[in-house]
């Protein structure tokens, strides 16, 4: 018998009989313990080789590439309005490849902390429904309700997101383009993003060419937030391609209408592409919201309705365009 199978063999003996010992003490709402954890003199981890670790990682990865090349819905942009997205169709359609792609290396975009690097996130009314759905305990004041700290719901929204089995995170990777297909008519969509890896996407200019990677998507929704060094790429690059008209420019603050515009607004604003979260205030030249969040939230649901609404219909069109079956 191993060392570590002893090790966890003795704190779960230790873990049943602190729960015998709460529940012959009354104390029934404490009888789940918690393990114990004892580190010997003879403590040891398992062995293992170097090698062993990096083959471990890299079939994973490869694998995975490999597999969500061909995904069913690509999400730009792992932030609050993305990951409740993905959230949302991955439960709800558990039969869908959803790939998530984040520039930078943490996801969680600016839902890190409140206003002006203070904690607590105020998520006004109806949006607190989400927060009871993924089990994000708040005080209630009303009119809104505060998360006593804005990771607590970033932290949880993502562990609810990469823990389903059909999302895939690929993070510190860039979306530098976007990939149209066209009809026989003409007509124009999306059907997937260029990607590369964030830190080459950052160092074009210093090299030479180094050409990216694809993933293809019956459809794809970006949710990289407002103006900045990755955000707003995809409708800005919609923009620059002339398939949509020049963006309209975030406008300044009013919470009242700003939330409600974000989520009124999250549409499909090109074949194949939707929009949601502050990306939307680009768009359409709508106002910031600043630090309240349950326009990001409602927007990312919303953008997975939308994005279930249509998915038949542009997956049956790629197959028949491109022979490509599910």
């Amino acid at each position: 018998m191993s060392q570590v199978t002893t090790l966890l063999q003795t704190s779960q003996q230790q873990a049943e009989k602190q729960e015998a010992s709460l529940v012959a003490s009354g104390c029934s709402s404490l009888a789940k313990a918690y393990p114990d954890y004892v580190f010997g003199e003879d403590f040891k981890f398992a062995p293992i080789r170097e090698s062993i670790v990096a083959r471990a990682m890299i079939k994973r990865y490869w694998k995975d590439l490999e597999t969500y090349a061909e995904s069913d819905i690509v999400i730009v942009g792992a932030g609050s309005a993305g990951l409740t997205c993905a959230y949302y169709i991955g439960t709800r359609r558990p039969d869908l490849k959803i790939a998530i792609i984040e520039a930078g290396v943490a996801p969680g975009g600016g839902a890190w902390l409140g206003g002006q690097l203070m904690s607590a996130m105020v998520v006004r009314k109806p949006a607190d429904a989400f927060l009871n759905e993924i089990g994000v305990p708040y005080e209630d004041e009303g009119n809104y309700v505060v998360v006593k700290h804005a990771a607590l719901f970033t932290s949880t929204i993502m562990a609810r997101a990469l823990s389903l089995p059909n999302i895939k995170l690929f993070n510190a990777t860039a979306v530098e383009d976007l990939i149209v297909k066209e009809d026989e008519k003409g007509e124009q969509r999306i059907a997937g993003v260029v990607t590369n890896w964030t830190l080459v996407s950052l160092n074009h200019g210093t090299q030479s060419c180094m050409d990216p990677n694809t993933l293809n998507a019956h459809v794809v929704v970006s949710a990289t937030g407002h103006d900045g060094p990755f955000g707003a790429f995809c409708v800005k690059r919609l923009a620059k391609a002339k398939l949509i008209p020049a963006l309209g420019d975030m406008r300044c603050l009013d919470m009242n209408r700003a939330e409600d515009h974000i989520v009124k607004g999250t549409r499909e604003i090109y074949p194949g592409l939707i929009a949601t979260g502050m990306e939307l205030s680009e768009v359409d030249g709508r106002n910031r919201m600043g630090a309240t969040f349950g326009a990001m939230m409602f927007s990312g649901v919303k953008a997975a309705q939308t994005a279930l609404s249509i998915f038949d219909e542009r997956r049956a069109l790629n197959e028949k365009l491109e022979g490509v079956h599910h």
